[in-house]
């Protein structure tokens, strides 16, 4: 299978990457780099089946080239992050939205499989806890720049689905919860990362709130191969959106003193107020569950990494990054 991966030298789309390449597939990674870092796939440049272009999904040229030569495009360029969306809520909306249309337009003209990377955030306060894929969204108001990222990333949904429904385009959609692991940036307020490099340097661990939100994490690799088993069975999987995270809640307090223990770090938890660290009346879920029974009945899949295992192997690698940096 050859397949085009949209954002490709992101967190997930280089580790997606390289599971494609380790079973044969071939590979051709896309990434204007505005969040992507092409250290990820450095490593890969010089393998026989992979190609990759600095450009963005709205350069038509490129990506319709790509694409021609395509199977499958799974398509995670996406504006990223609670920081970024907040600061830059118009580039938010226009990379989502128009990005995700451009891809598929694309893939009608050439028949691709096409996978949309999605995200939790699209249930937004809703209290049906687990989330379940067909249950009500519930967002904030449009004058919150936080809930402009979780529409436009519904509206990317809605193009998808119509796109099958439409005209038979094989799409799935994948809602991803709080993916985490080695290569993760912590710049624009991912909070793993971010934990775990304070743990280790002994700056203070900054919990935004009260930290008695929880959250649930998932590792990359076990993200990854629920988007390869997605890719291998489109006949199941298509015209469907199917939650991809572990389902084992853990609130921010808990998670940064574990952060603490594992890294055998002096820290001490410092309380940021949301005002502080986002912007006044910002709103945040107090708890964000998947109910993962529809991806597990359709294709098997259930996460395999612990927390702990997660957070081990962060920590693992940012202390070798440290190691090169210094």
């Amino acid at each position: 299978m050859h397949v085009l991966i949209t954002g490709g030298a992101g967190f997930i789309g280089s580790h997606l990457a390289e599971a494609l390449l380790a079973r044969g597939d071939s590979v051709a990674a896309l990434d204007d780099l505005s969040t992507g870092n092409f250290q990820h796939i450095a490593h890969l440049r010089h393998h026989p089946n992979f190609s990759f272009a600095i450009e963005s999904v709205h350069n038509g040229q490129v990506l319709d080239r790509l694409a021609s030569q395509a199977d499958a495009i799974v398509h995670l360029a996406a504006a990223v992050g609670v920081q970024l969306v907040v600061e830059k809520p118009t580039e938010t909306i226009e990379t989502n939205v128009l990005g995700t249309d451009a891809v598929l337009r694309t893939a009608r003209r050439y028949r691709c499989r096409t996978l949309i990377a999605s995200t939790s955030e699209v249930y937004g306060k809703s209290a049906e806890i687990p989330f379940n894929e067909e249950g009500d969204l519930l967002l904030g108001p449009s004058s919150r720049s936080r809930w402009g990222y979780a529409a436009s990333k519904l509206v990317d949904e809605f193009l998808g689905l119509a796109a099958y429904q439409e005209y038979g385009l094989p799409v799935t959609v994948a809602r991803f919860f709080n993916t985490v692991g080695p290569r993760q940036t912590g710049r624009y307020g991912m909070v793993v990362p971010r934990f775990v490099r304070q743990g280790l340097t002994g700056a203070p661990i900054t919990v935004y709130g009260d930290g008695e939100q929880s959250r649930c994490f998932c590792h990359v690799a076990d993200v990854t191969q629920a988007l390869l088993s997605l890719l291998d069975q489109p006949g199941t999987t298509a015209g469907q959106i199917y939650n991809i995270g572990s389902n084992r809640e853990v609130t921010i307090n808990q998670l940064a003193q574990l952060v603490i223990d594992h890294t055998d770090s002096g820290s001490q938890i410092e309380y940021v107020p949301y005002s502080e660290a986002y912007a006044p009346g910002f709103e945040d879920m107090r708890r964000r569950v998947p109910d993962i029974r529809k991806i597990h009945d359709a294709i098997g899949w259930t996460p395999t990494h612990s927390l702990e295992e997660i957070l081990d192997s962060v920590i693992e690698y940012e202390r070798k990054r440290f190691e090169i940096r210094d």
